[in-house]
Order: C-alpha cells, then structure tokens, then sequence
C-alpha cells in the first residue's frame, strides 16, 4: 500500500495497527470460516435464539461468493451486522450499484451523493493519492508528452485472450470506433492533403497495453499519412509490460500511473470487462466509450458505445428478493441502477437524468 499511496487522512492512518487481534487470521479467512457470515446463515447459526453477539463477522465478497453470502445486501441482514463491532471483507467487487438497493442504506446514500453516478468519483479522489514515486512517474510523462497537447485522447486496450497478440481484429475495432465517433481523425491514403499549418491542432493519444503493437500500428499510420483535417497526431505509450505481473512493485506502480494518466485525457475508449479502464474513468469523471468485447475474431458493430455513467461495473451483482425470496432481475427496480453496456447481467449505478 505504502508503495502505491500515500495515506489519505491527515495525523490518522487508514491500515489497522499491527497488533491488531485478528490481524494473524485474514489470510486463512474464507466461506468456510466459523465466523463466515454466510457460513453461519447456511448453518442457522445467526437464527440461534441462544447466539450471543460476535466480536467480529467476515464477509466473503469475492466474485466466487454463494447464495448465503449474497444476502449481506438484503435490509434484514444488515439490521444484525451493523451491532457487531467490527466486519472484516474480502472482495474483488465494485458492489456500489447493489447498496442502493438496500432501503434502509437509501437516505444515507442520498445524502452523501445527491449526484448518484459520482460514488467512485468522489471517492477515488478523495482516498487514492499516488504515491511519490508514483506522481513521479505521471508528472515527468504528462508535462514530456500530455501538457502541451490542444486536446488528450486516451484508449486503453486490454484483451481477455489466451492466444498471443496483437490481433488485427482489435486494432480494426479500434479504428472504427475511434474514426466513426470522430475522436481521431482520418487520414488521406493518397497524400494529397496539403501540408498543415504551423498552427495545426495537436492531438496526443495515450495508449495503454501490455502489448506495443496496438500503438505501434497507430502510431505508423498518423506517420505516414497526413490527416484529413490537417490536425498532427502524437501517440504514445508509456510501458508495454507484454503479460500481467501482479506481484512485481514497478509493475503495479506504472498499472497505476498509467490508470491515473488516462483519467487526465479529454477522451477516453477503455475496453469492455476492464476494471483498469473503470478506475480510469472514475478518477477522472469520464464517460467513455467502451469497446465491446469481440467475439470470433470479428470487429462488433457497432464496435464502441458511449457509457451511460462514469461509474463502474459491478461484475458479480445479486438477483434476489429479499422480502419475496426469490430471483429477481435488480437491473430493473430503480431508475438509476441499471445493467452495464460491457456486461449484461453486471449492475452500474448512474443518475436518473443520464442520457441512455
């Protein structure tokens, strides 16, 4: 943590002290846990008349969580976590869009975010600062590259793929989208668009990948040919790491200088599925436009659409009834949680004004 962020809360600290009790136990913590609050559901442990309150509740969150744990969201549930002193989470999730569906959370959140698509906005920025040597990597790469540029494209591509890549498919949906939503401009195959003036518009893209061939293809293509409209395009790429190597200290630092470059843009094209591309457009109160995930090899059509929030996807959301119990579809039941663009069955919360 240290080596990523700085702690966001004057004289305080956000990490628990290291004597903490139970400090030794979160690793070994899981669904099977005694103290597993799903695992004590499945068990009618909580329903025990004789049970005396806890000292603490885990709640597994993960995206491989079961029917059990899922009923952390329902409103009978939390009227018996919120008196147990402390709650330790394990989760991979942005479970943000199903806590509006709690009704006893309602006021509460209405309070805190009058604008509701601006929960990770708001709290990204309020809790994630770089590191220094962090904001050492963004500052040097911004003021090199980003500052002097009149407007900042940034397109992140991530591929769930196991095949090695580049694939052309990819670069030919990049392409598309980008030149069919008039975010860069087209080139003149034959050369024949004069040469642009000294006070051309210079437009910097920023690509983030683990492969160098997506900006490399992008980057001879603006080279070799002048643009349409005469505008000058730059593009550039910080790292190209070729594989995810989560363990690895620079290769977490640069993931998270280039997620906060990318917020820095004007306009951003993130991939579908991708939480990189969610912290992106988060932090910088961006809605982008999302390429749909590919499928046998073929570019989609359309191949991008623009995002109805800022906010991210939650992947592994619950459909369930809490006062009917049974399956439901919680995409439907208030206007401003709705299913994500990028995954069908994911939740995202955006506001009741937000254009579809």
């Amino acid at each position: 943590m240290a080596d990523l962020f700085c702690e966001p809360f004057p004289d305080k600290s956000w990490l628990l002290p290291r004597d903490f009790p139970l400090i030794d136990q979160f690793d070994s913590l899981n669904q099977n846990s005694p103290n597993c609050h799903g695992n004590m559901l499945k068990n009618n442990v909580i329903n025990s008349s004789a049970m005396s309150k806890p000292s603490y509740i885990y709640l597994h969150l993960v995206h491989d969580y079961g029917d059990h744990d899922k009923l952390f969201f329902c409103d009978g549930d939390q009227s018996f976590l919120e008196n147990v002193p402390w709650l330790i989470m394990k989760t991979d999730n942005y479970y943000v869009p199903s806590l509006f569906l709690i009704p006893s959370f309602e006021t509460e959140l209405r309070n805190l975010f009058p604008e509701k698509a601006t929960v990770f906005h708001h709290l990204g920025r309020y809790l994630f600062h770089p590191s220094n040597h962090v904001w050492g990597l963004i500052t040097r790469y911004y003021r090199t590259y980003l500052a002097k540029a009149d407007e900042r494209i940034g397109i992140q591509i991530r591929i769930f793929d196991s095949r090695r890549g580049p694939f052309k498919h990819v670069m030919d949906q990049i392409l598309s989208c980008t030149l069919k939503e008039k975010l860069l401009p087209a080139v003149d195959m034959q050369d024949s668009v004069v040469n642009p003036s000294e006070n051309a518009k210079l437009k910097a893209v920023l690509v983030t990948s683990l492969l160098s061939g997506y900006s490399e293809d992008l980057r001879n293509m603006y080279w070799e040919h002048p643009t349409m409209t005469g505008e000058v395009v730059g593009v550039y790429q910080p790292s190209h790491e070729e594989f995810q190597q989560t363990e690895k200290q620079m290769h977490n630092r640069k993931a998270w200088a280039e997620m906060y470059l990318l917020s820095l843009t004007d306009v951003l094209v993130t991939s579908a599925w991708s939480t990189f591309g969610y912290v992106a457009q988060g932090l910088g109160g961006l809605r982008p436009w999302i390429l749909y995930k590919t499928e046998n090899d073929t570019v989609p059509d359309p191949p991008c659409h623009r995002a109805m929030s800022m906010e991210p996807c939650f992947h592994a959301p619950p459909f369930y009834d809490c006062k009917a119990k049974k399956g439901i579809d919680t995409g439907i039941l208030v206007p401003h949680v709705r299913h994500c663009e990028d995954i069908s069955w994911g939740l995202k919360v955006v506001d009741d004004h937000d254009d579809l």
